[in-house]
């Protein structure tokens, strides 16, 4: 079974996907601010560590992490994010930049970390959007987030280039509106 490495586990998609995984026998590496949900999972095959992607010191942890206890890994799923509804007009440099911070330098720096620890047939998946790609419906509010998960779509195809001879593969997945505790907070009421 593979060793999986997992980001933005405590609740919504990621905390499901890993719950997925360890059902289907693979090892699992969490990686979440908050590791209270994943604490009470109580799995053999999983570990967790409190993680910010935001911090490098935190994905140097992790790299020594898994040079000790693994052999190298199999995939990384990145799908740590952070969601911003504010009006254009309202929203500072500020917020563009702690958007930007966890949906785009965060990943891209865990991402290069990680690399060197990948089989050569790893795989790397980058969680986006739909308000992210081209000529989607877009929605008032959502400046930073959006454009944010366009520049992660951008990325995904050039590391994908620039990989493709040596490995590991890459993909990106832009999901439409999911109802999780994320979109409530950002949407209060919306049904996806």
């Amino acid at each position: 079974m593979a060793k999986i490495v997992v980001t933005g586990c405590s609740r919504g998609i990621g905390y499901e996907l890993v719950r997925l995984l360890l059902s289907e026998g693979h090892e699992v590496l969490a990686l979440s601010r908050n590791t209270e949900t994943l604490s009470k999972l109580e799995h053999e095959k999983l570990s967790y560590q409190s993680f910010d992607i935001t911090r490098e010191t935190d994905i140097m942890a992790t790299v020594t992490w898994i040079s000790d206890k693994w052999d190298g890994i199999d995939a990384l799923v990145n799908n740590a994010g952070t969601l911003l509804n504010k009006p254009f007009a309202d929203t500072s440099f500020e917020d563009f930049e702690k958007v930007y911070a966890v949906n785009v330098f965060g990943l891209a720096a865990l991402t290069r970390a990680l690399i060197p620890c990948m089989k050569t047939d790893g795989h790397v998946v980058n969680i986006s959007s739909m308000g992210g790609v081209q000529g989607s419906a877009k929605f008032p509010g959502l400046a930073a987030y959006s454009s944010s998960k366009g520049a992660l779509i951008t990325l995904s195809e050039l590391l994908a280039e620039e990989y493709k001879e040596t490995g590991p593969a890459f993909n990106v997945l832009a999901l439409g509106a999911v109802q999780t505790e994320m979109l409530e907070a950002a949407f209060p009421g919306y049904q996806a």
